[in-house]
């Protein structure tokens, strides 16, 4: 379990799914130059800022070399944890392959799979959301190829110019497909969402908080229980913060 007891003057934020290496509304270097300025934003009252998945997409980290780009990002965030604030991290479908390089580099803490949250008395179950839930056997087929460590040396052998242009096709590829669905909300069968109410049923908490789905949503979950999917940083520049006991999304105006 994560705890945390911020000041009353504090918050906690969450953002997930930046995709930083792909355009969209903006271009990656654009939307990572407003990443910056709302991480700037968050260090003036920041306990902590968790970083729920697919902050890349694509990352692999060889023996002696990551991707390259992502400079001021990176530096921004170094920059927050030498000031004292945590950094959580969590692996999204787009970034399964992080070794080591940001706990020793940021000190921030990185986690696989969906963890249990405490602030203070609200008990909160985060994640990416990839794979969770029941369905979607195709896509949990393919993440324990790609999380498997023979799969992975296998791929360190091939050049980043080869293994990361590969990468970034097949991202490019699994975009085409889905994108037309993004931005459309599924009702009852949001399988996050639902997700959320089983578990809501067995081990009951007050807040949900996943990325992944693309799409900002904030639903019950009964009994007493809230949904917060973060939405993405592709169009909607959506993310989320605790204070005083809330939950609650905001919208970060890029120009």
């Amino acid at each position: 379990m994560i705890e945390l007891q911020p000041k009353p003057q504090q918050r906690i934020y969450f953002a997930s799914d930046f995709h930083l290496g792909v355009n969209a509304r903006h271009s990656s270097l654009e939307r990572e130059k407003e990443i910056v300025k709302w991480l700037e934003k968050c260090r003036h009252d920041a306990q902590a800022i968790f970083l729920v998945g697919d902050l890349f997409d694509f990352w692999f980290e060889y023996k002696h070399s990551i991707p390259k780009g992502y400079t001021r990002f990176l530096g921004k965030l170094a920059e927050l944890s030498d000031d004292g604030i945590e950094l959580h991290i969590f692996t999204g479908n787009h970034d399964l392959w992080m070794f080591g390089y940001l706990e020793k580099e940021l000190g921030a803490k990185v986690y696989r799979e969906p963890q249990q949250l405490k602030i203070n008395d609200v008990l909160i179950w985060i994640g990416h959301g990839d794979g969770i839930g029941s369905g979607d056997k195709g896509y949990k087929f393919l993440k324990r190829i790609f999380t498997n460590s023979f799969y992975q040396w296998l791929f360190q052998w091939l050049h980043p110019n080869i293994g990361i242009g590969l990468a970034h096709f097949w991202s490019g590829k699994s975009r085409a497909q889905t994108k037309n669905h993004e931005q459309e909300f599924l009702g009852d069968d949001e399988w996050i969402w639902s997700y959320c109410k089983n578990m809501q049923q067995k081990q009951p908490h007050h807040y949900y908080i996943f990325g992944h789905r693309h799409l900002p949503l904030n639903l019950d979950v009964h009994p007493g229980g809230t949904y917060i999917n973060l939405g993405e940083w592709l169009h909607s520049y959506s993310y989320a913060t605790y204070e005083n006991g809330e939950i609650k999304m905001e919208y970060w105006n890029a120009n």
